[in-house]
Parts: structure tokens; C-alpha cells; sequence
């Protein structure tokens, strides 16, 4: 019984997510973060030089006012599994924001962010 609840809820996330109605700038958005690859570099407080950051979305879907999800490809323990991240994102004209606010992330721990994305590159600081 258990598994049924669980697959008929996320069924109606699922068929909800679809029905949100998108602005021209976000439906661009969800596009552009389809089957994407964020690869770049980051420093960390106390640490010098660069290190490496990659994130791997399959896709992003529109669930609420400022609410979307983020289909994310995590490793661990030698494992590539897909996530579904609720993460917020605001707008700050025509640039997506995405602005988690100490927000726990399931198996990862809390973070908080600002990132913008814009044409095909992004920026911003978090912390976790």
C-alpha cells in the first residue's frame, strides 16, 4: 500500500508540474536546462587556488510561483542517480536567480545560494 501512495503522489507532482502555466523567459529558461552540464571553477574560503565544479541537469520543471524542480545527476558511492531538487528561483529582469536559502537538500546537507544564469554561463556564491 505504502509504495502506491508513494507512486500516486508523485504521479500528481508530476501531472501538477505540467500544468503551470510558463512566461516566455521562463519557458526559455526550462530549455536552456534541459540535458545541460554546468562546468566551471570555484575558490573555497580559506583555500587557495581553483577547484573544479560540475553539474549535470537533466531538466528543470516549473512547480509553483517561484518554485521549480531541478532534475540534478548526483554520484556517490560509485553511483550516477537522478534527484529531484525543490529549489527557488527568482527573476531579476530577464535573468533566472536561483536563490535557495539554507534549504536541505535530500542526503547532501543545507545550502544557500545565488546563482544567476544567463546566457549559457553562470555565476553566483553558495555555501553548504
Amino acid at each position: 500500500m505504502g509504495k502506491l501512495l508513494l507512486i500516486t503522489s508523485l504521479a500528481a507532482v508530476c501531472l501538477s508540474a505540467q500544468t503551470v502555466p510558463l512566461t516566455a523567459l521562463e519557458k526559455e529558461f526550462q530549455d536552456s536546462m534541459a540535458g545541460v552540464v554546468l562546468e566551471g571553477q570555484s575558490t573555497r574560503d580559506g583555500s587557495p587556488g581553483l577547484s573544479e565544479d560540475k553539474y549535470a541537469i537533466d531538466k528543470v520543471v516549473k512547480t509553483g510561483d517561484d518554485q521549480w524542480t531541478f532534475f540534478a545527476r548526483i554520484e556517490a558511492k560509485g553511483q550516477t542517480m537522478t534527484v529531484p531538487l525543490p529549489i527557488q528561483v527568482k527573476w531579476a529582469g530577464d535573468t533566472p536567480a536561483i536563490t535557495p536559502t539554507g534549504q536541505a537538500m535530500p542526503g547532501m546537507g543545507s545550502y544557500t545560494a545565488r546563482v544567476v544564469v544567463y546566457c549559457g554561463q553562470y555565476a553566483g556564491t553558495w555555501s553548504g
